[in-house]
Parts: structure tokens; sequence; C-alpha cells
């Protein structure tokens, strides 16, 4: 949470200084990107979202199994009822409750370790990308890049859209070999 709040401060005070930047020079330039877009178009992204959904998909079956596994006993107890000795129904009733307390923890640990995924894969990306960006603000000589997903922008000239050639040149830095140390 401080993290993004720090975050936030340091795009408002970018904002402020471009804004000063922008009125003391005319010939100041400004550019933008989508992250959204970022991460729907590039090949990292790509890679990313879909080891995230097979993840989940994993802990989804685990949960389903569990979910299946509960059926089974909960039928078993009321098909059985009449038959089974009082010491047999508690014991399956017993059997039943931890199924469930079993399949409770792991719904809630399923859901914290992707919380805890998407926040580490989100961060690794965003701190990949920002060389990326600050390579393509000095290339193409710009003063400022706004994120049009994070930023309030009511309007901007689509020339200075700086996306594509960011998810270009994040591919091409993934596509390459690992430099040696």
């Amino acid at each position: 949470m401080r993290r993004h709040l720090r975050l936030i401060a340091l795009f408002a005070a970018a904002a402020a200084a471009c804004a000063g930047l922008a009125a003391a020079q005319t010939a100041g330039r400004l550019g933008t990107i989508n992250s959204h877009e970022i991460l729907d178009k590039s090949a990292e992204g790509q890679r990313a979202y879909g080891q995230l959904e097979a993840r989940n998909k994993k802990y989804a079956e685990d949960i389903a199994r569990l979910d299946d596994q509960i059926r089974q006993l909960q039928n078993r107890l009321s098909t059985q009822r009449l038959t089974l000795t009082p010491d047999a129904a508690a014991s399956l009733q017993a059997d039943l409750a931890r199924k469930q307390t079993e399949r409770q923890r792991a719904a809630e640990d399923a859901a914290q370790a992707m919380r805890e995924l998407q926040v580490g894969t989100m961060e690794r990306i965003q701190n990949e990308l920002l060389p990326v960006i600050e390579q393509v603000r000095k290339d193409m000589g710009l003063e400022c890049i706004f994120d049009l997903a994070k930023g309030s922008v009511v309007y901007f000239n689509p020339a200075l859209d700086v996306t594509a050639e960011v998810i270009k040149r994040y591919d091409a830095l993934k596509a390459a070999p690992p430099a040696k140390k």
C-alpha cells in the first residue's frame, strides 16, 4: 500500500513538474502510454496472464476436487443414515466437517496466493518496463510520458502515444538472451 501511495505521489510530482516544464517551454513534448495495452499486447504480458490463469485454474480444480469429496460424504451420510451405527454416522459427520474446513482453508490460501502472485508479477513487469519507457522518452525527446490507464487525460494527440514502441522494445528485450555478468 505504501508503495502504491509513493507511486501516486511520484506520478503527481512528475505531472506537476511536466506541467511546469510545458508552461516554461512551449517546445516541450509529452508522450502517453497505456499500461493496460502493454500488458494485453506485449509477449511478456500475455505470458504473465497465461501463467496467472494456469495457476488460478489449478487452484479452482483443487477446490472443485474438494467440493466433489464433500458431496460424496454428504450423499453417503444421507443415503446410509438409517443403516449406519451411531458411531459410524458420527465419524462420517466428523469427516464431512474436516473436509469442509479443509475446503475453506484451501480457498482462502488460493485467494491469498493468487493476490501475491498478481502483485509480484505486476511489480516485476513494471520494474522491467521502467528502463524501456525511459529510453523511449529519451530517444523521442519527450519531456514527460503519461499513462492513460492510470492518469486522467481528457484529450491527447494520438501521435504522442508511444505504447506500440514500448511493446516492441519490451518484446525485443525479453526475446534477447540474458547478458552474462
